[in-house]
């Protein structure tokens, strides 16, 4: 990895393009991992070292592999407890951009889509991030949900969400915790931060829970002395449209609920 840094002379995640990830992401999608979950994983030191190959939990895989490390520790009575997480921004983006691909059917132009979604991101274009993940969510034929169990867990509309914006690098935060509960994802931009909840929600109709629940325990409260202007987004999935039906953005005003 060093010697292609030096013979390209460019920086790249050439550890991960060079090593063959394949049955890391085969076996997460298998085990319906939820993407953004990966972030803030927690593990014991005998779990991180355990190599049962049939058995081994994603946590340690993930650790021995190198695509997470140890971000911090703490003693719980006996035992020592970690805390997991990328190790930086590239192999984050490197590790979503495959996942992907797996739990999202190749057909779609995931290049294409990727490059219009920063454009989108960049110009805080929240009307156009709508359309965009509900053509993305429409572009998956009827057939990938039939053969593919992964589409049938809760989980998976959220884990295409987050692991198309990680696959940019940018600087994201699932499960961000504050005094009130976990914000389901946090998107800090140069411009502008983003607090995120998901819903799935039975039938067609949007219920608008997802954006009560931002504004009712003031999940955002703790960027308000940040500074960039802060917007709440509740994103609301429908199993039976297979798609985005509640979409509800507001700005907070001078940092308070809208």
């Amino acid at each position: 990895d060093v010697l292609l840094l030096f013979q390209e002379r460019l920086f790249r995640a050439w550890w991960f393009e060079t090593g063959t990830p394949t049955f890391l992401i085969e076996l997460l999608a298998k085990r319906l991992t939820f993407t953004p979950q990966l972030d803030a994983l927690i593990a014991s030191e005998q779990l991180l070292n355990a190599f049962d190959v049939e058995h081994i939990a994603t946590e340690a895989i993930l650790w021995q592999t190198g695509y997470l490390t140890i971000q911090g520790h703490r003693r719980t009575g006996a035992r020592t407890e970690y805390r997991l997480g990328y190790p930086n921004l590239e192999v984050e983006a490197a590790l979503n951009e495959s996942l992907l691909a797996a739990i999202a059917p190749e057909t779609i132009e995931l290049g294409l889509r990727t490059s219009r979604l920063f454009d989108l991101l960049m110009a805080m274009d929240f009307e156009g991030l709508k359309t965009h993940f509900e053509s993305l969510y429409a572009s998956i034929p009827v057939d990938w949900y039939r053969n593919n169990p992964i589409t049938q867990y809760e989980g998976y509309w959220a884990s295409v969400f987050y692991s198309h914006i990680a696959s940019l690098g940018l600087d994201l935060t699932p499960e961000d915790v504050t005094n009130q509960g976990r914000i389901d994802l946090t998107l800090k931009l140069d411009n502008a931060i983003v607090v995120i909840e998901f819903k799935r929600v039975e039938g067609t109709t949007p219920t608008g829970e997802a954006i009560a629940q931002l504004k009712a325990r003031g999940y955002a409260d703790k960027y308000r002395a940040d500074g960039r202007p802060i917007y709440l987004l509740g994103i609301e999935f429908s199993a039976e449209l297979r798609n985005i039906v509640g979409w509800d953005v507001e700005p907070l005003a001078d940092g308070r609920h809208a």
